[in-house]
C-alpha cells in the first residue's frame, strides 16, 4: 500500500516525511491560491530536496492543463509522476503520455461533477492514465485538501468503474480505516492521499501523526499480514 501525503513546502516537511516513511510526496505548483503552492524556481529546489531522500518519490499535483509547461517542469525537476488535481480533459493525459514517460494521477471529484467525470472514464483510460485518485469535494466546491471525508459508498461505486489502480482521499485519518474497508479489499486500491490529518494544529507537517497514519492504515489483519 502507498502512502501519500501531499503539500510539502520545506525542506523540513520534505525530512519530517522521510523520517516517517512515506512513499510519495505531493509538491504543489500550479494551483491558485493554494497554502502550499510553490513558485517554478521553489518546485524545482523541493524537488531536489526530495530526491536526495531514500525512499520519497515527488509529485507534481496541479491544476495546470498545458502539456508542454508540465513536460517542461516535471523534465527539469526529474518528477516521474503528476498529478491533474484539477478538470483537466483526456486529451491533456494523451499529450503527456505520447511525450513522456509521465505516471499520471488523474483525479475523479466525488460531488456534483462526478456524475460530468464518471462518464469520461473510458476516455481517460484510453488516453493513459495510470492511476485514478478518489478524492471528495468541500460542499462549497473546494477541491484539494479540504479534509472532507469521502462516503465510502461513492468510492467503491465508482472503483467499480475503473480499471486502473486509484488512491483514497478525503478526511481520511490514522483511527478511520475500518470506515473503508470495502475499499481496502478493492483489487484496484492501490493506497492513501493525505494532507489535513498529517498536519498539527498550526499547519505544519507533523512526523507523530504522519506515522500514526502509516500504521493505522496498515494494520494488520490480525494474522500479521498487512490489511
Amino acid at each position: 500500500m502507498l502512502v501519500k501525503i501531499c503539500g510539502a513546502a520545506t525542506a523540513e516537511d520534505v525530512a519530517t516525511l522521510d523520517r516517517a516513511g512515506v512513499d510519495l510526496v505531493g509538491l504543489w505548483h500550479g494551483v491558485p491560491g493554494g497554502r502550499t503552492d510553490l513558485m517554478y524556481s521553489q518546485f524545482l529546489l523541493l524537488a531536489a530536496e526530495v530526491h536526495r531522500t531514500a525512499r520519497l518519490r515527488p509529485v507534481l499535483v496541479t491544476f495546470l492543463d498545458d502539456a508542454e509547461a508540465l513536460r517542461a517542469a516535471t523534465a527539469a525537476a526529474r518528477v516521474r509522476w503528476v498529478q491533474l488535481h484539477g478538470y483537466q480533459p483526456p486529451g491533456l493525459v494523451r499529450a503527456l503520455k505520447a511525450a513522456t514517460d509521465l505516471t499520471v494521477v488523474k483525479v475523479l471529484h466525488l460531488g456534483p461533477a462526478i456524475r460530468a467525470e464518471r462518464s469520461l472514464i473510458p476516455a481517460y483510460e484510453r488516453a493513459g492514465t495510470d492511476v485514478f485518485l478518489l478524492d471528495a469535494v468541500a460542499g462549497d466546491g473546494r477541491i484539494g485538501s479540504t479534509g472532507q471525508p469521502a462516503a465510502p459508498g461513492a468510492v467503491t461505486e465508482i472503483a467499480d468503474r475503473l480499471s486502473r489502480p486509484f488512491l483514497l482521499a478525503g478526511g481520511i485519518s490514522a483511527d478511520n480505516r475500518e470506515d473503508y474497508r470495502a475499499v481496502l479489499d478493492h483489487p484496484l486500491y492501490l493506497g492513501i492521499d493525505v494532507d489535513t490529518a498529517a498536519r498539527d494544529p498550526g499547519g505544519r507537517l507533523n512526523s507523530d501523526r504522519v506515522t500514526a497514519l502509516r500504521r493505522g492504515w496498515r494494520a494488520t489483519d490480525g494474522t500479521g499480514a498487512p490489511g
